[in-house]
Formats: structure tokens, C-alpha cells, sequence
């Protein structure tokens, strides 16, 4: 079952008013919402620094961003991130599908799957992992760090929002 609705959802009543990212199978569900709104409110990136870019730019321009990437997407963003929204304070949320996780995934998906969280942790990213059950609490204590001028993430699980 899809709890995409339902997120997508609760980072608008949190104030996220501008999403980007590249798509992902994990997260079609939420990414198929957001396609349908207004041009000014999602925006296709073609690669996972490139919606960080996005994202800067929209804060900077009074918005409230979240991207949605896929986590090998992450490793592509590392220097977006450390350069740009670490360096800077600039936040944004990171929903972040967690491809490989416990080992189950294409052979390619495997090592990031496994390295994932030990790459947010080294960012010092503070992350949540999305369970349906507290979604709400989680969405609020990510969106607290961002508040705080700090990019955040969510971490999705397989079938959570496909």
C-alpha cells in the first residue's frame, strides 16, 4: 500500500511549496503527485546536483524545497551538498529512496544500499528512515532541522511510496 498521498500531503502542510529531484521507482507514488502541479511548484531535474541547484535557488528565492533522488543519487550529490547547502545553510529536504536495502535490489543497487546511512552520517545529515506508522513526528522533526537552516532527509524504504 502507497502512503504517497498522505506524504506528500504533510510536506505541504509543513510549508514545502517547491519540489524537484529525478525520478525513481521507489518513489513514483509521490513523484507521480507532484508531476501534476503547477510548473512553478515541480520541477524534472536530470541529475541529483542539479536538483540540489534547483533547490538552493528556490530557497534563496523565498520557497521551501524538497528533493526527491534516488540514493546513488546521493553519492553524485556529495560535493552539491557539501559545497553549497552544508557550507552555506542552505536547507532542504532530502527524500532519498533507499535502493538495495537489506541486500534485496539489482546488483548495482547493492553497495550504496549497504553504505547509505554511513554516508549521511559522515555529512552529519540528520535523516529519519520513513515508517507509515509515525510518518507525521517524522516529517515534523526533519522539517525542525530545516527550519533551522540545515538540509535534512528522508530515507524511503522499499513500497512505502511507490
Amino acid at each position: 500500500m502507497t502512503h504517497a498521498h498522505e506524504f506528500v500531503d504533510l510536506l505541504k502542510k509543513r510549508g514545502f511549496n517547491f519540489f524537484t529531484g529525478v525520478p525513481c521507482s521507489l518513489l513514483k507514488g509521490a513523484v507521480s503527485i507532484l508531476e501534476k502541479e503547477p510548473p512553478d511548484r515541480y520541477v524534472s531535474a536530470i541529475r541529483e546536483d542539479a536538483a540540489l541547484g534547483f533547490a538552493a535557488g528556490a530557497w534563496l528565492g523565498g520557497r521551501k524545497p524538497a528533493i526527491f533522488i534516488q540514493n546513488s543519487g546521493l553519492g553524485v550529490s556529495v560535493n552539491a551538498l557539501a559545497s553549497l547547502h552544508l557550507l552555506y545553510k542552505i536547507p532542504c529536504l532530502i527524500v532519498v529512496s533507499w535502493r538495495g536495502f537489506e541486500g534485496k535490489d539489482a546488483p548495482e543497487h547493492l553497495i550504496t544500499g549497504a553504505t547509505m546511512t554511513k554516508l549521511l552520517d559522515l555529512l552529519k545529515l540528520p535523516y529519519e528512515v520513513l515508517d507509515p506508522a509515525t510518518m507525521a513526528e517524522q516529517v515534523a522533526a526533519v522539517t525542525a532541522h530545516i527550519d533551522h537552516r540545515s538540509p535534512a532527509a528522508i530515507v524511503v524504504k522499499p513500497g512505502i511510496l511507490e
